[in-house]
């Protein structure tokens, strides 16, 4: 009896291993993120880039979006966009991302000594 229970422990935890190392995938860091409903935005989250903001409320009220819109940094930033959008309007979306905006570099203005 111990023995069947022991294997079927063994065998969960192995399945709870195998799911985490699956589908735990380390996303990157989240800038920001955007929840539109019929074309209103419901929520967001993080520093949004204030022309960016406003031409996505644009572009969702006259579309009557329902999505969301999401930066991730992971080494370069990334935009993602629900699934149920478009590819024309997702594009137009991304025209107006400042990519170059996340993509500067930060200068150290530290005194080197030498």
């Amino acid at each position: 009896m111990t023995d069947t229970l022991f294997k079927i422990g063994f065998i969960v935890i192995g399945l709870v291993v195998i799911y985490k190392l699956i589908f735990s995938g380390k996303k990157g860091l989240t800038l920001f993120e955007m929840h539109f409903k019929q074309g209103r935005m419901t929520s967001h989250k993080g520093k949004i880039p204030e022309k960016f903001e406003r031409e996505c409320r644009g572009i969702a009220k006259s579309e009557k979006l329902t999505c969301v819109v999401r930066a991730e940094k992971a080494g370069s930033v990334r935009l993602h966009v629900s699934a149920n959008v478009g590819d024309a309007i997702t594009q137009r979306i991304r025209n107006q991302f400042p990519f170059d905006y996340y993509d500067k570099k930060s200068v150290d203005n530290s005194r080197q000594a030498g």
